[in-house]
């Protein structure tokens, strides 16, 4: 079948990112110095820090690590990570500079273009689960790039488990493809009824 001829646009939900502040935090002084955070070490060893602007949340370990999620952008995982250091600093509770920031997780969705067959999906894409009465969707997991697709009938798509962004347009588009090729894509306009609706 011709092909949707529509770009896929991906939207990034968000980016985890793990980072080494480089050196040790000392958990009751940072709580401080920070007050929205909240530390129950009986229930997690770590401080949880909600942000609003950045809307991100920061785990804050005493090993000098911490952990950022829900940030929409690189540029919202660094400032979030730069406002968090700047509070600790004014305090004395550390005292370097550059953090080392590392994306662990980029999760995206994105539309492919038009409805798809998941049941002839499952069966074409191979390394996929499809059990309609569990879940209304595909989960598939591509090799390469490696990331995990949750593909829904409507033509919506999440993406889970890449380190960078190109790599979710570029699996976005190679999964299109391969259901372009097998005939399991068909243009919101066309009248291919919507076998398994989202």
């Amino acid at each position: 079948m011709p092909g949707t001829g529509q770009e896929i646009n991906a939207t990034i939900q968000n980016i985890v990112a793990s980072v080494d502040i480089g050196e040790a935090i000392n958990l009751l002084d940072a709580l401080g110095a920070l007050p929205e955070a909240e530390y129950r070490p009986k229930v997690f060893p770590g401080l949880c820090l909600p942000l609003e602007k950045p809307k991100v949340a920061l785990l804050i370990f005493s090993s000098a690590k911490m952990i950022c999620a829900g940030a929409k952008s690189m540029r919202e995982v660094e400032e979030a990570v730069n406002k968090v250091l700047r509070g600790l600093k004014e305090r004395g509770i550390i005292t370097r500079g550059e953090p080392k920031i590392e994306v662990r997780n980029v999760v995206d969705s994105a539309f492919l273009g038009g409805n798809i067959d998941l049941e002839g999906a499952a069966y074409v894409l191979g390394r996929t689960m499809y059990e309609p009465e569990q879940f209304p969707g595909a989960i598939y997991r591509m090799e390469e790039p490696k990331v995990v697709f949750l593909i829904f009938a409507s033509g919506k798509v999440v993406i889970v488990g890449a380190k960078r962004g190109e790599e979710l347009t570029e699996a976005a588009r190679r999964l299109r493809e391969i259901l372009e090729e097998n005939s399991l894509i068909y243009a919101a306009s066309s009248d291919a009824p919507r076998l398994y609706p989202e």
